[in-house]
């Protein structure tokens, strides 16, 4: 009991870090899942407009501990267009190999994902799938982040990409480097900083964008120009569709910000 009660503190406290003061339904919500064994800290979970989904991850975290047999998806080729880039699967879960199976279907095309994955909806739509006949299967009751297709509909602005503000609005930091490290290179980490305090997004997973947004291994390889990039279309987008960019940041696994660091040292 101990333990339990050790875990739900450290998870509500996590969720508090990541998606700031919860309200009372959010908290009483959140014990049940955790009670569940779904969990902040392993990226089960997202809070989204103030709305817990699981996510993908969540899901089959639930599935390998419930031992699940199988997980069978096919194309439901009469819904599919290749020209118009629209997707439909069927996927059927096994809970044993005696179970008859729990099916889902999941479609995508480029009118309900966000512009950052036009090109994967075939991937999207196998993703959905999976997880309806999940949530049917182990009976999770909330719906998950990768089925949500308004969310993701966020069209990029049309108006002129704003420039970074001066200095003095963005004020001077002491700590850590961002690009070559120069003054311009701190400007850039406090405003980066500073997005992610004012909208309470996971910096890990700002940070993971950011690398794929750049194209680089890691952050640091990354030039000042591009980290700049990055940052006017974070704020953008923020601006423009938060619950937008929450669905793109939690489709990135935790994982990916544990690469290791390049060695520095002389030879």
């Amino acid at each position: 009991m101990k333990k339990a009660n050790g875990v739900l503190r450290a998870e509500l406290r996590l969720a508090r870090t990541v998606w700031g003061e919860l309200s009372r339904r959010s908290k009483t919500l959140l014990r049940t899942l955790i009670g569940n064994h779904l969990s902040v800290s392993m990226g089960d979970l997202a809070l989204i407009d103030g709305r817990w989904y699981v996510t993908h991850t969540g899901l089959l975290r639930i599935a390998k501990r419930n031992r699940c047999s199988g997980i069978h998806v096919r194309a439901v080729e009469k819904y599919c267009d290749l020209d118009s880039r629209h997707w439909a699967f069927e996927a059927t879960v096994y809970k044993s190999p005696q179970c008859r199976g729990f099916v889902g279907y999941g479609d995508a095309d480029p009118s309900n994902v966000s512009p950052l994955v036009h090109g994967a909806e075939m991937r999207v739509a196998e993703t959905r799938a999976v997880n309806r006949a999940l949530r049917k299967a182990y009976g999770i009751g909330i719906c998950s982040v990768e089925e949500i297709g308004s969310f993701d509909r966020y069209v990029a602005p049309e108006r002129p990409v704003r420039k970074l503000p001066p200095a003095s609005a963005i004020g001077n930091g002491s700590n850590g480097r961002c690009g070559s490290g120069n003054q311009n290179g701190t400007r850039v980490r406090d405003r980066l900083c500073q997005l992610i305090r004012q909208h309470k997004l996971d910096a890990e997973l700002v940070k993971a964008y950011a690398v794929d947004f750049c194209g680089t291994k890691a952050l640091r390889e990354a030039s000042r120009e591009q980290v700049e990039g990055f940052v006017v279309h974070l704020a953008d987008w923020a601006e423009k569709d938060r619950n937008a960019l929450l669905c793109q940041l939690n489709s990135y696994q935790r994982h990916q910000e544990n690469t290791p660091r390049p060695q520095t040292g002389a030879a």
